[in-house]
């Protein structure tokens, strides 16, 4: 299925956030949530595009099936005006390509497959890993490049390999090498995303297409009027939106972690998402405290402000 806001340059959309899963308190996915979610994500915070079932989406401790109905109930409630693309990446390639399967049944409108974790696979292996999962499908690919998470980079050669594949189209960096990223885009047509929110609005200034963000959460329209102004060729506005969003950066990113700091945003902000799961645990009154002022400073609104 063709993504409803893709372009050459940006085939999965602009502004995109990576969204994080709604929990019930027994721990279920609550879907009503989900849904929820996804329509205040599309239509109040200016999102062309989500990902789910992402690192920020839990996808470590939700089900296979779990996965299929949250990315049904995406699709569903915003999937004619908005880009859906599903996680599908683990560090087993066969059950990767299961994923893949499973997300081009439902309909996604692409795929998001990050760097296999933990087994530290060389390069070769990363090589073979993407391209698999790319054959198993008709669906665009973005490659999820975290070193910080996976303990392997994408190697700028590796990347030049796979921009060979027809469905590998696009790169959600969070290794932060700007001059590597500008060495695959002089060869390449990838599109590379802003995986990290803290070098926004610098991506921006070295070609990238967009963001895949979790800040977007709460300041989703603020960053899509950020690429608005730098496309249209005002970077000093441009500047004075990154500018003033430092500190929302600095209280999700920089504080617990994103999955956490992301829901516990959205509570402060009257858009409950639930717990998150183990082995992750839920901000804490002084995380929350410090959260709250970093929010504020930002011009988030607040529920209780």
């Amino acid at each position: 299925m063709a993504s409803p806001t893709g372009t050459d340059d940006a085939p999965f959309g602009r502004m995109l956030t990576a969204m994080v899963t709604p929990f019930a308190h027994d721990g279920t996915v609550d879907y009503s949530g989900v849904r929820r979610l996804a329509a205040h994500l599309v239509d109040e915070q200016r999102n062309d595009g989500l990902i789910v079932s992402g690192t920020t989406g839990e996808s470590p401790t939700t089900t296979d099936e779990e996965k299929r109905r949250i990315l049904a109930t995406v699709l569903e409630t915003v999937g004619d005006r908005a880009t859906v693309v599903a996680g599908a990446g683990t560090n087993d390639t066969l059950h990767s390509v299961e994923l893949a399967r499973a997300a081009a049944r439902e309909g996604a409108h692409g795929l998001l497959v990050v760097t296999p974790y933990y087994n530290k696979p060389p390069q070769e292996g990363l090589y073979r890993h993407f391209a698999q999962v790319a054959d198993a499908t008709a669906l665009p690919v973005m490659l999820y490049d975290i070193p910080g998470r996976s303990g392997v980079p994408i190697a700028t050669e590796t990347l030049i390999r796979l921009a060979q594949h027809e469905q590998i189209v696009a790169v959600k960096d969070a290794k932060g090498d700007l001059f590597a990223a500008g060495q695959v885009m002089l060869a390449t047509d990838l599109a590379f995303y802003s995986g990290d929110d803290l070098l926004n609005l610098p991506w921006l200034s070295v070609g990238a297409a967009g963001f895949v963000s979790v800040v977007g959460h709460v300041v989703g329209a603020e960053l899509a009027e950020m690429i608005h102004l730098h496309r249209d060729g005002r970077p000093q506005e441009a500047l004075e939106i990154h500018r003033r969003l430092l500190p929302v950066v600095d209280g999700i990113m920089l504080r617990a972690g994103g999955a956490i700091m992301a829901k516990a945003a959205l509570r402060l902000a009257g858009v409950p998402a639930g717990p998150v799961r183990l082995p992750l645990v839920d901000a804490d009154e002084r995380q929350l405290a410090e959260l709250r002022t970093c929010l504020v400073a930002g011009g988030v609104k607040l529920t209780d402000s």
